[in-house]
């Protein structure tokens, strides 16, 4: 139940930015219970084993949501037609994968603000309408691809499509529906454990051990196999797009406020998330290399995901097969859960309704009717005949690229926002390696943009793309490099000759002690300072808000016409 109006004023919330006083009180997770008033140290190996059981969820459902039915088919497809080459992509991605969701956590934590409520308030309207936007048709599309994700496992499975879409969307809507957060984790932490079933399969498949471990320690770009070095530089941006997506910035980030967890439980969340991140490693993992084995011999050309099943049970028997589909089901399950609660945090936290898996329908009518309209237009969608799902889901990959970049850049930039962090703002390191990160990002979103509008594009045309952007790049970076450094020196100046008052300092100096900073949290938005937006960052804003539009209307139009033709 949510606390009471004194109990979250008492909690210190209630001079927070915390928006629901749903989001105070006891973390009830499905493995466990704190207390709001447990201020006790955790100093034996039980109490720290406790705790994290109790914390943990948001990393390890955000991450296996990801290894969804886009995912499965991605990944799938490199192992059929690459073979155990490409398995290195996926050690290059947990870095990134961490660095990402390890901001939005210590976002959550710390502020008690949803992602979209966040990028509203601290860059205005046209920038947070635009996001809300952008992501509230992603993931549309997103969630109508986990539903022929499902379409494709039932059939396999022997389901009737129908009866298939309609039990899914039931159970997915009805999870939520509880009134109960616990209820809720207890079922997503079961379908999470049910993607552990990529193993056995492995298992059965019985890859080379040898051929694994040199996948993953020899970078390649096998440019002999089908379709040359264009082909293959596709598909490692698809794997990025797919495991890298924008929905987990804003699901992790809400997820964390609902759970209620606070920065004193920082570290238990970190180990969540890589939890999480193992998963979701090993399971892209045993999936190459189980597809990778099956078609070894075999010059089928990749199909879909049911032609993975088909071509696994040819070789590794129709137990192997029904694993496959399962795991399949499984993931589009948990990526329609994770997807259609991203959305729905989201649009309840920008439009200020009640959005809390701790409130019951009645207490929470908009953000539940949000949930349900969006699983159920997506399974009416993959019901109607003749929709063109195999555009849609090629739609969703290159949308995921071309947005990921903006999300990556706002999140970059509330982690560098005192007002916002406090204490918790981002180190140097950080900063540096997600400047990197996105100058990446943005390179992969410009020829996977390119690729879609150019299909008869060249490897020496993506090589020349890639070049210029990183020339840009390397300019961009110094440059910022250089004013950065003249904005702390003109900070530290303004600051001796305003002497700021005592309070203030301490309440953004990033050496407080341990306690003080494990207590601090955002004050209200209302109250903060507004960001000092550089003519130069508005400029940049602008450029990459521009590229993002003309991309994404170019790409759609594509689609269409495609549709049309099909």
């Amino acid at each position: 139940m949510p606390v009471t109006a004194v109990e979250f004023e008492a909690s210190g919330a209630g001079r927070s930015a915390v928006l629901d006083e749903a989001h105070v009180g006891d973390i009830r997770g499905a493995l466990g219970t704190i207390r709001l008033d447990d201020h006790g140290a955790r100093t034996t190996l039980s109490a720290k084993f406790k705790t994290l059981l109790a914390v943990v969820g948001p990393g390890l459902i955000v991450m296996v949501g990801d290894n969804d039915a886009g995912a499965f088919s991605t990944y799938g497809q490199a192992g059929q037609v690459y073979g155990t080459k490409l398995l290195w992509t996926l050690l290059l991605l947990i870095p990134v994968l961490y660095v990402n969701q390890e901001m939005v956590l210590r976002l959550g934590a710390v502020t008690g603000v949803g992602h979209a409520r966040l990028i509203l308030s601290r860059f205005g309207k046209f920038w947070g309408t635009f996001e809300v936007i952008d992501l509230f048709l992603l993931n549309g599309l997103t969630i109508v691809t986990e539903f022929i994700g499902i379409t494709l496992a039932a059939g396999y499975l022997g389901v009737p499509k129908v009866l298939a879409v309609i039990l899914a969307a039931v159970i997915i809507i009805a999870t939520a529906f509880t009134g109960s957060f616990r209820a809720f984790e207890r079922i997503a932490m079961f379908f999470c454990i049910g993607s552990l079933l990529l193993i056995p399969l492995f298992l059965m498949a019985h890859p080379s051990g040898a051929s694994m471990a040199d996948g993953f320690a020899t970078p390649d770009l096998p440019a002999g196999a089908s379709g040359g070095m264009a082909a293959v530089m596709l598909l490692v941006i698809g794997i990025v797009g797919t495991t890298i997506a924008p929905w987990q910035l804003f699901f992790q980030q809400s997820y964390v406020i609902d759970k209620r967890i606070t920065p004193r439980f920082m570290k238990y969340e970190k180990a969540d998330l890589w939890i999480g991140i193992v998963i979701v490693v090993v399971g892209a993992a045993a999936l190459m290399g189980t597809t990778a084995v099956a078609f070894a011999h075999s010059d089928a050309a990749f199909t879909d995901s049911a032609g993975l099943a088909r071509g696994i049970t040819a070789y590794a028997g129709h137990v192997a097969g029904a694993l496959f589909a399962v795991a399949l089901l499984d993931a589009a399950v948990i990526g329609a859960f994770a997807v259609s609660l991203s959305s729905a945090y989201a649009i309840g936290d920008v439009l200020g309704m009640k959005h809390s898996l701790h409130r019951g329908v009645g207490q929470a009518k908009g953000f539940y009717a949000l949930y349900a309209a969006l699983v159920g237009g997506a399974a009416a969608i993959v019901l109607i005949p003749g929709s063109p799902l195999g555009l849609i889901t090629e739609g969703v990959q290159v949308l995921a690229g071309v947005l990921l970049p903006a999300a990556t850049v706002f999140l970059l930039m509330l982690c560098n926002d005192k007002a916002v962090l406090g204490p918790w703002v981002n180190t140097a390191k950080t900063n540096a390696f997600t400047g990197g990160v996105i100058a990446v990002l943005i390179t992969l979103s410009v020829v996977l943009t390119a690729s879609v509008m150019f299909p008869a594009i060249t490897a020496g045309q993506i090589f020349t793309i890639m070049g210029g952007c990183a020339v840009l790049a390397v300019a961009v970076g110094g440059f910022a490099v250089v004013r950065g450094r003249r904005a702390v020196r003109g900070r530290r100046a303004a600051a001796i000759e305003a002497e700021i008052a005592e309070e203030v300092d301490a309440a953004t100096d990033t050496a407080l002690g341990p306690v003080d900073r494990l207590s601090w949290r955002m004050p209200p938005v209302s109250e903060l300072s507004a960001p000092a937006i550089t003519g130069a960052r508005r400029i940049g804003l602008i450029g990459l808000r521009a590229y993002l539009a003309v991309a994404m209307v170019m790409v759609i139009v594509k689609i269409v016409m495609l549709a049309i033709g099909h």
